[in-house]
């Protein structure tokens, strides 16, 4: 590991090393969600390896993490959180120093807290155990961490315990996912209307009282728990009476919204309605990068795929995806695929396999089995209140009543107009999840 360094020392340049092939992500002796040490003495020292790392072995992997060692002499400033000072940032060029060495990691901003660790903890517990300093960047913009020390031993040592970190969390449940490819359906306005009469109906809101009741909220940008939570202001509602929401509990019949587990902020915002083909976790700008160049490559072959034919899907009644209906979590419209299911399957094999290879899907997600359905409630994106006793905030909802009345929905056949790489928490004017990239998809034509 010493010779590495000294290599790089001695050649004054800086090495972009390739991610390699596969990874150890839950070694013994390293933890991100925890103070104390796993493991004793036996502590794990593996090879040195880039910062930004990918979870899925790959022959061609396009993402690199470049690593600079140098002793601190350029521009751009970083600050540790403790107060130790500043360190400078060199992107081209290192030089060498006989009191201090010093490496830029590429993380990315996302991963930063869990190197803090809660307080700082997990920070100062690799400065202490290892000698070296991690300086964070002042900007919310930078996403390279500098770690710096008097030896190269302590810097290696450093970056070791972060980038197991980084292994770790990755995989993890901690790290939510930032992007995903999707086939948005709020484009058909006839779909959105009766999303919105689904829910104005089930909250109880009808043609005479929903401006003052929705004028309570405004449009806003949302958490990562609100992700989908919305308001319905200034979306217009549909000619026809919505239903009554009398027979909402069959069990108990009196049971308020509230004791059921229902509000508004668990239903899907009407315009960001899409289906998911691969939900994706890019936590720095180069995976990003990475991520659109590998989806403007594959728009010829998504689209031989489809042999230039458009693909329309049906929506027909209600389902729950795991549990009952009584604690349901997540509560979804079944898609049927009405004209070419076998090239639309085709089609996201296609760019699942491209992101795979390309190292970009993590672990286990490289198995999952396809299931086109669009969420119409997830008690995931419910907002946190500070009076919980009488429902688990983050638990369920009884779905029972919604069943018996929309069991058997028909929503509609809609045409599938585009393909998006779309960014989640953020959203674009329309109303839908900031698209990163996008390619339009066969349709029908039309004949005067």
């Amino acid at each position: 590991m010493l010779a590495l360094f000294r290599i790089e020392h001695a050649l004054n340049s800086t090495i972009a090393y390739q991610i390699p092939k596969s990874l150890p992500y839950f070694q013994k002796g390293y933890s991100c969600f925890g103070n104390k040490m796993d493991g004793g003495k036996n502590i794990y020292r593996p090879k040195f390896r880039a910062a930004s790392v990918q979870a899925c072995s790959s022959e061609d992997v396009d993402v690199k993490s470049h690593v600079q060692v140098h002793d601190g002499s350029s521009s751009s400033s970083f600050k540790s959180q403790d107060g130790w000072g500043a360190a400078k940032r060199n992107d081209n060029k290192f030089s060498s120093s006989t009191d201090k060495h010093s490496i830029s990691l590429l993380v990315g901003s996302s991963l930063f807290r869990f190197i803090k660790g809660k307080w700082g903890s997990m920070q100062a517990k690799i400065e202490e155990e290892t000698g070296a300093r991690l300086i964070f960047p002042q900007s919310r913009n930078e996403e390279s961490l500098i770690i710096e020390g008097i030896s190269l031993d302590s810097v290696a040592r450093a970056s070791e315990r972060v980038q197991l970190l980084i292994d770790e969390v990755v995989n993890s449940p901690a790290l939510d996912y930032s992007h995903f490819i999707s086939l948005p359906l709020s484009v058909h306005p006839q779909f959105v209307d009766k999303l919105i009469s689904f829910q104005n109906s089930i909250l109880g809101i009808n043609d005479a009282n929903a401006n003052e009741v929705l004028g309570s909220s405004s449009n806003r940008n949302t958490t990562k728990e609100e992700d989908g939570a919305h308001s319905l202001v200034e979306t217009p509602l549909v000619s026809y009476p919505p239903k009554s929401p009398a027979t909402f509990a069959s069990k108990p019949k009196t049971a308020t919204l509230s004791e059921l587990g229902i509000d508004k902020s668990i239903f899907i915002n009407p315009k960001t309605f899409h289906l998911t083909v691969l939900m994706l976790k890019l936590w720095n700008t180069e995976r990003v990068n990475a991520a659109v160049k590998i989806f403007k490559g594959i728009e010829s072959e998504v689209v031989d795929a489809l042999e230039g034919q458009p693909v329309s899907v049906k929506l027909k009644g209600l389902d729950i995806m795991k549990g009952s209906f009584e604690k349901a979590r997540v509560l979804y419209a079944p898609v049927e695929v009405v004209s070419g299911e076998d090239r639309l399957l085709h089609a996201c094999k296609i760019i699942t396999d491209a992101f795979i290879k390309a190292g970009l899907v993590l672990g286990r997600d490289a198995n999952h089995t396809l299931k086109l359905h669009a969420t119409v409630m997830n008690v995931r994106q419910r907002k946190r209140k500070n009076d919980s006793r009488k429902f688990d905030p983050l638990n369920h909802f009884d779905a029972r009543g919604i069943m018996e009345q929309y069991g058997s929905e028909e929503w509609g056949e809609y045409e599938i107009p585009d393909l998006h790489l779309s960014q989640r928490f953020v959203y674009d004017e329309n109303g839908y999840y900031h698209c990163c990239a996008s390619f339009p998809l066969p349709k029908n034509m039309q004949v005067d």
